[in-house]
């Protein structure tokens, strides 16, 4: 049995021309593949690692399973790695090497389909994000027949409304007449970040990596609001190569054509993917 946990980053509005202060110039929604056999031990170790490193969060209890409660943001992470002082950086750093060494601990795959906004220019954002998942659990359904296993998506929760409509775009596709996405046990699923230790390091992930660098890579020079950080090129530099690693990233004989892993529609400058990792 095989899990993938997902998140996003970013909003789903438009980007202004020129971009307000707190426009958000990328959506990222992205996926962790992981083995259920190696969830507890992934949780266990995630639970130890975020109290060394944020051991003042406020944990409800002394209990130790009571860690998983309160979150790490990766939008704080991505904060304080970009633009907080020595301390901050060193810190966010150091917590950012450990979660990168324990996906590759635990043989965690990761997907992600990247929309980077230009200026002035509709974003529908409904399809955007219905597409965005839609590919994410075909990714899932090739790693899935690559294991010969069966798996489950559990997301991130948002509104009643919105869970609804991206489950029921699944519902469609997998019970029509010529189905998709056999080996999915279920249509995805949809939890609260608190109770989950998988979404919460997909957050960091997604939050604290993933969007930093996607709009540092295809926004800097074209928007210019805290949302682009020069900052963001340390993180490039020293995660890109490992994110490229981590992918799950696959040919696809139909298509003729390799799918799969870090995806990037650039409607800005229509740039590849490969910025992502520093090529």
């Amino acid at each position: 049995m095989q899990l993938c946990f997902i998140d996003e980053a970013g909003d789903l509005g438009a980007l202004r021309d020129p971009p307000e202060p707190n426009d958000q110039p990328v959506l990222v929604v992205a996926g962790l593949f992981v083995d259920a056999a190696r969830l507890a031990t992934l949780t266990h170790d995630y639970l130890d690692l975020k109290h060394r490193f944020f051991p003042n969060l406020d944990y409800p209890s002394t209990r130790r399973l009571d860690r998983v409660l309160p979150e790490i943001k990766g939008a704080k992470l991505r904060k304080n790695a970009t633009r907080g002082n020595a301390r901050q950086k060193r810190h966010a750093v150091g917590f950012l090497d450990h979660i990168m060494g324990l996906l590759r601990r635990h043989d965690v795959s990761v997907v992600a389909r990247i929309s980077i906004k230009a200026p002035s220019s509709p974003f529908k954002a409904t399809a955007v994000y219905t597409s965005s998942i839609q590919a994410l659990c075909t990714y899932f359904e090739h790693y899935l027949a690559d294991r010969d296993s069966r798996g489950l998506c559990i997301a991130d929760s948002r509104s009643k409304s919105k869970n609804l409509r991206v489950s029921h775009s699944i519902f469609t596709q997998k019970f029509s007449t010529v189905p998709h996405y056999k080996r999915l046990v279920e249509l995805p699923t949809f939890g609260h970040s608190d109770n989950h230790a998988g979404l919460q390091i997909c957050d960091i992930v997604c939050s604290g990596l993933l969007y930093p660098i996607a709009c540092y890579a295809y926004c800097t020079g074209h928007v210019n609001n805290v949302h682009v950080q020069s900052g963001a090129s340390r993180l490039r530099r020293r995660y890109g190569q490992q994110l490229k690693e981590f992918q799950h990233r696959y040919y696809d004989v139909e298509e003729g054509r390799h799918v799969g892993g870090v995806v990037v529609s650039d409607y800005l400058n229509q740039r590849s993917g490969a910025l992502m990792f520093g090529n």
